[in-house]
């Protein structure tokens, strides 16, 4: 293995059709949601990876790209199954959110407390105002 292919991490979609490779800018201490009206309804936990740092190794061509709003952020989701994937982030365009859920081994429920970015009065419009919303927790029982 090479030093470059040390710490990729594999991910995929749902059901196999999109398949990439990435390396997180900070592991899994940036795992966080927002509470924007997208992000409230697809529900995922997000890590960051440098644009850059994501390689597509089978049908990046099935990603379908949604833009709303500002049309800034580039949400990616698998046109077969659905599943959204990662996008690239309005308050960082040189970094992609990545869904949890589509990496190997990894799951929004490994994580006790999930930061919540305040999406709904976007930095970028209010001002630079609050960035975190709140906490999401989850406990098992």
């Amino acid at each position: 293995m090479t030093d470059e292919a040390r710490g990729m991490l594999e991910a995929a979609c749902h059901c196999g059709a999109v398949q990439f490779r990435l390396r997180l800018s900070d592991g899994v201490t940036s795992a966080r949601r927002c509470d924007c009206s997208l992000c409230r309804m697809r529900g995922a936990v997000v890590v960051s990876a440098q644009v850059g740092r994501i390689e597509f190794v089978r049908s990046e061509e099935n990603l379908s790209l949604y833009q709303f709003n500002t049309w800034v952020a580039r949400h990616y989701f698998c046109k077969t199954c659905g599943i959204y994937t990662h996008h690239q982030r309005r308050s960082n365009p040189g970094q992609f959110g990545v869904n949890v859920a589509c990496i190997a081994g990894m799951s929004p429920f490994d994580f006790a407390e999930v930061l919540v970015m305040n999406g709904v009065a976007h930095p970028s419009d209010s001002g630079g105002g609050d960035r975190v919303a709140g906490v999401l927790r989850f406990s098992k029982i």
